[in-house]
């Protein structure tokens, strides 16, 4: 349960310091001053845009805390037999860590200017994305393979619910992704592409941050974590 207390206290912690970059924690009736016309700007789309991410990872990150505290409740009961993991998911992990590098290095040349950088960097990112895919299907059948199915054990169900649900996300990621590319192979300025490609970029880091949280708690390093934190605390 401590590593669903961290995951919220995170999330509470990334909601907060939105509001106040947003403005929202301020108190309008104790300014001072005329009150200026507002004025329409172009940069509203984009404000809007980034808003709408945020809620919608806000949302995301919900669902997975819902998953993970049934896993911690699940996993107390006597019947649980741990899933041994496929040695494939450390290769996984690292070619998401991969694709989340590459969109960062690509919303850089974005702001630069650097087509041809930027292009890389896209091709890059959705590459070693498919390759994160492939190797979580690669997992799926070994363990399918060894006779851990989807049935036969709690443990087995919740880590392919977990894996699974993260690689929708990934799939859903990919398609907005997917679009970027296009867009840019349309000769459209790197400069109108900062938004979607930083958009794109958020989204690949949330999606890492989650997948190193799943990792921790299917390999049991977040529980050991919490348990040295408590005696060094005792």
């Amino acid at each position: 349960m401590g590593s669903i207390l961290i995951f919220m206290g995170a999330l509470l912690a990334i909601g907060m310091w939105w509001l106040a970059r947003q403005g929202i924690m301020t108190k309008p009736w104790l300014e001072q001053g005329i009150a200026a016309t507002y004025v329409p700007t172009r940069s509203n789309p984009p404000a809007v845009a980034r808003t709408g991410l945020r809620v919608f990872l806000a949302v995301v990150g919900s669902l997975f805390a819902l998953f993970i505290s049934a896993y911690a409740i699940r996993m107390q009961m006597p019947d649980w037999r741990d899933v041994p993991l496929p040695n494939v998911l450390w290769l996984n992990t690292g070619m998401l860590v991969l694709s989340s590098i590459a969109l960062h290095e690509a919303g850089k040349s974005a702001r630069r200017g650097e087509e041809e950088v930027l292009k890389l960097g896209l091709l890059a990112a959705g590459a070693t994305a498919l390759a994160f895919l492939s190797g979580q299907i690669l997992a799926w059948r070994q363990l399918t393979a060894d006779g851990y199915l989807l049935t036969s054990n709690s443990a087995n169900a919740f880590f392919y619910v977990l894996t699974g649900a993260h690689g929708l996300h990934v799939i859903g990621g990919l398609v907005a992704l997917g679009r970027t590319i296009a867009r840019t192979w349309r000769g459209v300025p790197p400069e109108r592409l900062r938004v979607s490609v930083g958009l794109c970029a958020t989204y690949w880091h949330f999606l890492l941050f989650v997948w190193l949280l799943l990792l921790s708690i299917l390999t049991g390093w977040a529980g050991t974590f919490i348990d040295i934190c408590r005696q060094a605390l005792s």
